[in-house]
Order: structure tokens, then C-alpha cells, then sequence
């Protein structure tokens, strides 16, 4: 049997053998995939590639670890299942990014997330403004799950107390809010989109509480001139 009709047969037995695999692995791992998951993928994609490639060697030292690969799966999704202790340590669980409209520092640090990866995820799920947020957890699967504030909610002393700042009033330009403070540093070219400076951002802030930009983790302000900010969280002791 020439080479070029090896290639071929290894293809199609592969194709089928790692659609078996798959399929006795479970439908969960074709609904998300957990950085366990992706190991597991490419370690079985890389063998079944070798084995396509290097038909010298004998088919079963390629298709023997692959099988194992994904009995020990299995294994590991039925331990899922008992132990949630073992479920968090080989998948990981969900953290709590945004907790009552305000952001954890702490845990964006944790999961090396910086402010543009927290709006690029909030725009993926159609928010528009970090104060429209009840509750976001990053869950294993690197995804964002996010929780919308109902607007009959009852108004809490702390809501009542934002209320009664004064408001920033309208702005000069059109669109999504834009941030202006990102990790205590201010956004020059924002400030100049909406047609202010650093000094006139200072007094905004103040209204607040706030004496050092350096303290202020995140702020934006929408098109109505709404400005929402929140502060660094206190140093972990």
C-alpha cells in the first residue's frame, strides 16, 4: 500500500475515531470550552494530526493515547459531578467582576482583565454604560455573564445619594459613553471629543468625593452629560 493511500485511510479512520471520541466525551464539551477543555482539544487534535502524517510509525501508537486522553475525560467529568471541590479546582468557577453596579478591582486583577477587555465584553452583551450593571461574573469559559438593574427597583440611600449630585448636564458629541478615567489616568483625547479639559474633570469629580484622579478606578460619561464613576478598591489587607 503506497503512502498517499495510507494518508487517506488514516484521515477518514481519524475523522471517525475523533468524532467517537467526542461524542463519548459528552455534549459538554461541545457547549463550552474550559481551559481544561482546550488542552484537551489540541493535545487530540495534535495526535490525530501525527498520526495522519507519519504513517511509518504503527496507527495504535497514536490512536491508544488519544483513546486514554478521552477516557480519562470522562473520569474527570464524573468526578465533576461528585465533588464540586474537584470541579473548581480542574475547571475553574465563575467570578464576580461587577457587584451592585460597582467593579472589583481585586478580581479583574485576578483574571489579568484591564477596563477595555471589561467593555469589550459588556458590548459583546449590548450594554452601553457600566452603570446600567447589577452584577457580571466572568465564568470559566472566559465569557461574561451580565445582569441588567430593573428600572422598578427600589431606590436604595445609596442610589438616592448619586441622584442628588449635580449632573454633568449635555455634551458636545453623539454616541456610546466614553470613558474618561481608566486605571487613575485620564483620557487626553476623550476629555477633547466632549469639548472639556483635566481641570474642569477635577471639579466633576470632586462632586463626588473625590480629591485625586489617581483613586478613581474607572469613569465615563454618555452623550445626556451622566456621568458614571468608580472608585479604586482599598488595598487587600
Amino acid at each position: 500500500m503506497d503512502n498517499i493511500t495510507m494518508v487517506l485511510l488514516r484521515t477518514l479512520f481519524s475523522y471517525f475515531f475523533l468524532l467517537i471520541l467526542v461524542r463519548l466525551m459528552g455534549k459538554r464539551e461541545l457547549g463550552k470550552l474550559s481551559v481544561f477543555d482546550v488542552v484537551i482539544s489540541i493535545m487530540l487534535a495534535e495526535m490525530a494530526a501525527l498520526a495522519i502524517e507519519d504513517v511509518d510509525k504503527p496507527a495504535l501508537r497514536f490512536y491508544l493515547p488519544m483513546l486514554l486522553i478521552a477516557l480519562l475525560e470522562v473520569a474527570f467529568a464524573y468526578l465533576s459531578l461528585k465533588s464540586k471541590k474537584f470541579r473548581d479546582t480542574v475547571d475553574g468557577s465563575a467570578d464576580l467582576i461587577i457587584e451592585n453596579g460597582q467593579i472589583r478591582e481585586h478580581a479583574m486583577r485576578r483574571n489579568r482583565l484591564n477596563m477595555d477587555d471589561l467593555m469589550v465584553h459588556l458590548r459583546q452583551k449590548d450594554v452601553k454604560n457600566i452603570a446600567d450593571v447589577e452584577f457580571a461574573l466572568l465564568e470559566p469559559t472566559g465569557q461574561m455573564s451580565v445582569f441588567l438593574k430593573e428600572q422598578k427597583e427600589k431606590v436604595s440611600r445609596e442610589d438616592l445619594a448619586l441622584m442628588e449630585k449635580p449632573q454633568v448636564g449635555p455634551v458636545s458629541y453623539k454616541g456610546l459613553p466614553i470613558p474618561l478615567i481608566l486605571d487613575g489616568k485620564v483620557r487626553t483625547e476623550a476629555l477633547n471629543k466632549i469639548g472639556q479639559n483635566e481641570l474642569w474633570l477635577k471639579r466633576e469629580i470632586r462632586k463626588y468625593g473625590i480629591k485625586d484622579i489617581r483613586e478613581v478606578s474607572f469613569c465615563s460619561i454618555d452623550e445626556r452629560g451622566i456621568m458614571y464613576l468608580d472608585k479604586k478598591d482599598k488595598p487587600q489587607q
